[in-house]
């Protein structure tokens, strides 16, 4: 993945978050600590805290002492290409700006970094055990940076900047599909809801990849990303199979079980992101019309 060194970069969309141990009132913590844990049992790899929202809507959630910041140093492609961090940036720029320009009414949010632990600004307290998310009561996103390293270590992904792109634009689907009203009951099971959701946001992520290189920054009608190579497209395919639930599963317990799927096989979640790069047509992502997931 090679930048524009001299495209500008907007680091407002990237935030960090320190501290705040989340405060949790009406009796029901209990209920959202095992709703959080269920989700990281049955998948984890990337989601949304639709599931625990529900859980918790009637419960007073609140955070004690969290910050956000700003992060410092990035203003152009040149700094993308020298600091994780600045790279994360201009691809959450390059993701929101492809879909301000792909779905009318588009509204851009927030990256938050953390470590450990976080506070969301709607969906209660989270730590790094449950992989990147997106909270859609405060429709923003978290990701501690530590799950790249562990989609290698633990996931065994073939690793690559651009397999921290993928988990980056899945996170942005989800997104999208709450601007657009998608959202799945829970559920589990290979052709569930859930699973529908989280291979769409697969495909979109796909739809990212492949206008990528060719969608200007509205603020500067400049082009972030000037190249990605095959090697780029092998590491997000990598990512995507190593969150597989089938994958997941076999490497935790030796055996898989349809039934407890919520994201979808290594192949579907493969199959899906290369049904959104190779048509680069979001209309094509709509995986709860379809009976061949």
């Amino acid at each position: 993945m090679r930048f524009n060194r001299r495209a500008r970069l907007d680091s407002d969309q990237v935030r960090t978050r320190k501290g705040g141990a989340a405060a949790v009132g009406g009796g029901a913590g209990i209920i959202g600590v095992l709703v959080l844990l269920a989700f990281q049992f049955l998948g984890g790899g990337g989601g949304d805290l639709s599931g625990a929202l529900s859980a918790l809507e009637n419960t007073q959630v609140g955070g004690q002492g969290a910050t956000s910041e700003p992060i410092e140093g990035c203003e152009t492609g040149a700094d993308a290409e020298r600091s994780q961090e600045c790279r994360i940036v201009a691809v959450v720029n390059s993701i929101q700006a492809l879909w301000g320009s792909q779905l009318q009414g588009y509204q851009p949010t927030v990256t938050n970094f953390f470590t450990g632990s976080v506070t969301t600004g709607g969906c209660g307290s989270a730590t790094s055990a449950v992989g990147p998310f997106y909270c859609p009561a405060d429709q923003q996103i978290y990701v501690d940076l530590g799950f790249f390293d562990d989609l290698e270590s633990r996931f065994g992904a073939s690793g690559g900047d651009f397999a921290e792109a993928y988990v980056l634009a899945h996170e942005y689907g989800h997104h999208v599909q709450n601007l657009i009203g998608v959202r799945a009951e829970r559920s589990s099971g290979p052709e569930s809801d859930a699973v529908r959701q989280e291979l769409q946001a697969d495909c979109f992520a796909g739809v990212w990849a492949d206008h990528a290189t060719t969608t200007p920054d509205p603020a500067t009608g400049e082009i972030l990303i000037l190249e990605l190579s095959e090697q780029d497209i092998q590491d997000a395919l990598s990512a995507a199979a190593a969150v597989g639930d089938d994958r997941i599963q076999e490497a935790a317990t030796g055996d898989v079980d349809p039934h407890t799927w919520t994201h979808g096989s290594a192949e579907q979640r493969q199959r899906w992101f290369m049904t959104g790069y190779e048509t680069g047509d979001p209309n094509q992502c709509d995986t709860f019309a379809t009976d061949a997931l």
